[in-house]
């Protein structure tokens, strides 16, 4: 074929962009429209689409590679991080669908938003670690890392959802509804926000 005979069609042809399959989280919500407000933990919150939050431990034996782990699992992988819920992913699972459908009844948000929010506001920026001086423990103010007040955020509201429905008449779905939604208001009053404010206290004495 001679370029005389090329047609300008040849090189018009637009490329046809293509996107990955979009699922809803439990068949009910959309993540694509979550937004992570605080700029500090957008990368180590992970927002990928999927309709059932488990990954089948891919990512158990890399380290840091929680970080590529939807944020709704990591939340039920800490809430069987407990002598009763250990490896009960199904019941585990169950807890934190109902809770979502709480959350959407009461605030008429998306939950996943309301999780994220509320991670932003119970992670700690700030605590203190020890050094030793001449064989004196001295305790030191440090930021905290990103990775590790997801952690902490993640940590005080299991315990928040555990000390709430343990032997009590409340159930455990209700019990997390009412912290995640607290916690994404800044609720100083809710188990996760305070803890996270005492240790932000203790840091600041500590400067």
């Amino acid at each position: 074929m001679t370029e005389e005979n090329i047609t300008e069609e040849t090189f018009t042809e637009e490329p046809v962009e293509q996107t990955g399959p979009s699922y809803l989280l439990f068949n009910k919500w959309d993540i694509s429209e979550v937004q992570v407000k605080d700029p500090g933990l957008v990368r180590y919150v992970n927002t990928q689409s999927m309709i059932v939050p488990h990954s089948c431990g891919k990512r158990a034996g890399t380290q840091f590679a929680k970080s590529e782990m939807l944020i709704v699992e990591r939340l039920i992988n800490r809430l069987m991080q407990t002598e009763h819920n250990t490896g009960k992913k199904a019941v585990t699972t169950k807890i934190v669908s109902d809770a979502f459908d709480i959350i959407n009844k009461k605030t008429g948000k998306n939950p996943v938003e309301v999780l994220i929010d509320a991670i932003a506001n119970a992670g700690p920026r700030e605590e203190t670690v020890r050094l030793k001086y001449g064989g004196i423990n001295v305790p030191k103010s440090v930021d905290t890392a990103p990775q590790r007040r997801i952690d902490a955020a993640l940590m005080f509201i299991a315990r928040a959802v555990r000390q709430g429905s343990h032997k009590k008449k409340r159930s455990a779905s209700a019990v997390l509804a009412d912290e995640l939604i607290a916690a994404a208001n800044g609720d100083a009053r809710c188990f996760s926000v305070g803890k996270k404010e005492e240790r932000e206290r203790v840091a600041k004495s500590a400067r």
